[in-house]
């Protein structure tokens, strides 16, 4: 992706952890006629391999797993909080009115070559481990054994799971950085007390860039 100096973010621990709270990638891969894409929680191992190791599943019947079996690339995209920015936030349109609409957004892509895993006793390790991933912090807890042993077992008939060791990794936390220091406390002040969750995330994120910077 694009990724002007200023938005760039390169540390290893961010970007896991960003992975760790988005949970949700879209998969993409290059068809014999078209891109296609597949939405699919994925967990993080980082232990495992170079950069670390995406884990998910999809559905056996999911045309992208023929796709997945070739050796091509594979990128992951993790979308996480994303807000308009508008220019009526900014300081600088009292000053000079040289200000233009924008949007924030914090976004982690990976690339690697998927490995397909058929094994039933791994697939069933991966699905308890993205339950318990899911399911941690709630009141009462589901877990996989909760459902009858010969279900469990038709489901994961279903799936084919997938590892994609990490070949690259690169975020981009557009969060005003390249903005005054002005204009990026107006779009704190703006955002903050929004009714949308993104847009109070994004001012945290604007908010944090200005302290680090």
């Amino acid at each position: 992706m694009f990724l002007p100096a200023a938005f760039r973010e390169d540390r290893p621990t961010v970007l896991h952890d960003a992975i760790r709270t988005i949970r949700l990638a879209t998969l993409v891969s290059r068809g014999a006629v078209e891109p296609f894409a597949t939405h699919l929680p994925m967990v993080l191992d980082p232990a495992t391999g170079a950069h670390g190791t995406l884990l998910g599943h999809i559905a056996r019947a999911n045309p992208h797993r023929e796709i997945l079996a070739g050796d091509g690339l594979v990128l992951a995209i993790f979308l996480g909080p994303h807000a308009y920015v508008s220019p009526s936030l900014y300081a600088t349109k009292a000053d000079t009115g040289m200000v233009v609409p924008t949007w924030n957004y914090i976004a982690v892509h990976v690339y690697g070559r998927a490995v397909l895993i058929e094994d039933r006793a791994a697939l069933r390790r991966h699905v308890e481990a993205l339950t318990d991933t899911h399911e941690a912090g709630r009141p009462t807890r589901w877990q996989v054994d909760d459902a009858p042993p010969d279900f469990v077992e038709r489901m994961l008939e279903g799936i084919v799971g997938i590892a994609l060791p990490i070949e690259r990794i690169e975020g981009k936390w557009k969060v005003s950085q390249n903005r005054p220091a002005a204009d990026r406390a107006g779009v704190v002040r703006g955002l903050e007390t929004s009714d949308r969750a993104d847009d109070r995330a994004i001012a945290a994120a604007v908010a944090g860039a200005s302290k680090a910077g």
